[in-house]
């Protein structure tokens, strides 16, 4: 055997061992701090080999699609909103209805009814049991049809389990993925679970990103390590994803994270380079990541130029990947990308805004025309202020009325007739295309608006056709940071690469702990090279936190 063979024998027997102390420990429960592209996929497979009744646990739904493909056969893959509904629904002997924006709804009644600001969410994500605000809550959501937010049905399903721990479900394997995003509420739920299931938990503390729901990387440093004796400890340090050099940038922005009192309490884990004949060749061919710094307008070109480039190089298929700070950026690239013949990018943003709007109410009321919830969400853009704060407090009486029942009647007729619109739109029927303009400026869109910019759109992918055929086919996704989470190509652009969108703080100087989890992960998307395009004059900061010669300035 040759010396470079040998080489890449060891590699995988070293690798092999720390999948293997995970299998073979004795421990029921065990959690594992894996980085990027270090194979936690792989360990699942082996984990819940041969078992027949297991459960695979994460929180979004895009993770959920690509575990359920990679697990197909070896377990029930759920987010935990969806376990937490099919729970209760068991619980409670009937369905569950779920609105999501449920605790903004009640939110706002709080600000009304009681002259409170409260934020239902943050309660139920940090178990604030005792809050007097929950009996309001409460109140409220049994008035609105009994529907659930995705807080409140895990809150929910929690204290069922609580006061019922015969009812916690029993498998003979849970697995639970990305576990540094969780939050004190979902935390409490896997801890339920734990009471009758082996459960192995996985995540990895430099890639928390939810802070926003109250997550903290300090779930999973809490219980890993001797301070936690109910779970083993293990770790998988190989990075056979990424080429050497993203590897070796992102020991630079960790080193540096910890030199400047970052990451504090940070579980200590070596985050290494797989050597495997494939990788060091394309770690060879690609040594270093690509500084490039343009105008705004100019990235959508600079990225056509670079991916021409390597469609040169290649002379194969290849996957890109667009991953921009804000959604805003996002959209102007992928409309530059698509003028220039680029038809074939995936891009799709989950519209983050939680406040209700009248389409909100207009899909329920579909469903359920009495729809308490419905009706309530409806009447706030049929009535001024002072009159829905009016309406509220009606509906805040004992054995208070439905709302459709204490609505003014003008007002019901003109929501029923858009209904019966709605209604026939859904089911596909002739509508009159008046009455349709109404229904459209009602719920903010316009008509016009509408008809431009599917011409646009007609006109544009004509134009298409102008861009070099053999580049049309290629599989490009755009994403922000956030969704990027679980996402990887051979080629990434990360775009608007400035302090300015990649440093959260007002003072846009003091760097925080999200923000370098943050520039972690989309650098960590890569499995072969990395474009870094800043589209302002001053170098980022992260740039100069990267060793130099790591990096090609073009």
């Amino acid at each position: 055997m040759s010396d470079t063979n040998d080489k890449y024998s060891k590699a995988i027997t070293e690798r092999q061992k720390y999948i293997d102390a995970i299998l073979s420990s004795a421990s029921r429960n065990k959690i594992v701090v894996a980085g990027p592209g270090t194979g936690k996929t792989y360990l699942f497979k082996e984990v819940l080999k041969g078992r027949t009744n297991t459960l695979t646990l994460t929180f979004v739904n895009a993770l959920v699609e690509d575990l359920s493909l990679e697990l197909y056969g070896l377990s029930e893959v759920r987010t935990l909103h969806s376990f937490a509904r099919s729970e209760l629904g068991k619980a409670t002997n009937g369905e569950v209805k779920l609105f999501p924006k449920l605790p903004q709804v009640i939110g706002e009644d709080a600000k009304i009814l009681l002259g409170k600001e409260i934020d239902f969410d943050h309660i139920f994500h940090n178990r604030d049991d005792s809050n007097e605000g929950i009996e309001f809550y409460k109140k409220r959501k049994n008035y609105y049809d009994k529907h659930y937010g995705y807080s409140d049905v895990i809150f929910a399903i929690v204290k069922h389990f609580e006061s019922k721990k015969d009812k916690i479900p029993t498998y003979e394997q849970v697995v639970v993925d990305e576990f540094q995003d969780f939050n004190k509420l979902e935390v409490s739920l896997i801890e339920l679970l734990s009471e009758k299931s082996p459960v192995l938990l996985a995540g990895d503390d430099d890639q928390a990103l939810y802070a926003f729901k109250s997550a903290s990387a300090e779930h999973i440093r809490n219980k890993h390590g001797d301070t936690c004796p109910d779970y083993a400890s293990f770790s998988l340090p190989y990075c056979s994803r990424c080429a050497r050099v993203i590897v070796e940038a992102a020991n630079d922005i960790i080193s540096q994270a910890i030199k400047n009192k970052l990451l504090n309490g940070r579980i200590n884990k070596p985050y290494q380079y797989f050597e495997d004949e494939k990788k060091d060749k394309e770690s060879d061919q690609n040594p270093k990541l690509v500084y490039n710094q343009s105008f705004a307008k100019q990235i959508p070109w600079f990225i056509q130029q670079r991916i021409g480039e390597i469609a040169e190089e290649v002379k194969g298929p290849f996957s890109v990947l667009i991953i921009s700070p804000t959604k805003k950026h996002l959209k102007a690239i992928v409309e530059g990308l698509r003028g220039k013949g680029f038809g074939n990018i995936e891009h799709y943003e989950k519209n983050d805004n939680n406040e209700p709007v009248l389409l909100d109410g207009f899909k329920i009321l579909l469903s359920d025309e009495k729809s308490n919830l419905g009706w309530r969400i409806v009447s706030k853009f049929f009535l001024n202020k002072k009159d829905f704060d009016e309406l509220l407090k009606e509906t805040n009486q004992d054995n208070a009325k439905l709302v459709c029942e204490i609505i003014d009647k003008k007002i019901k007729k003109s929501v029923d007739e858009m209904l019966k619109i709605c209604r026939g739109a859904r089911d596909e029927k002739n509508i009159d295309e008046k009455k349709l303009d109404e229904v459209l400026k009602k719920v903010g869109s316009n008509p016009h608006e509408i008809s431009k910019t599917f011409l646009k759109d007609e006109i544009d992918s004509s134009s298409m056709r102008g861009g070099n055929p053999g580049l049309r086919k290629i599989p490009i996704k755009a994403t922000t940071i956030q969704s990027s989470k679980g996402l990887a190509a051979e080629y990434v652009f990360i775009t608007n690469f400035d302090d300015q969108y990649f440093v959260k703080n007002k003072d846009k100087k003091k760097i925080s702990d999200q923000d370098v989890c943050n520039f972690l992960v989309a650098l960590t998307r890569a499995r072969k090279k990395i474009f870094l395009i800043s589209s302002a004059k001053k170098e980022p900061t992260f740039l100069k936190w990267i060793d130099p010669s790591r990096i090609e300035k073009i």
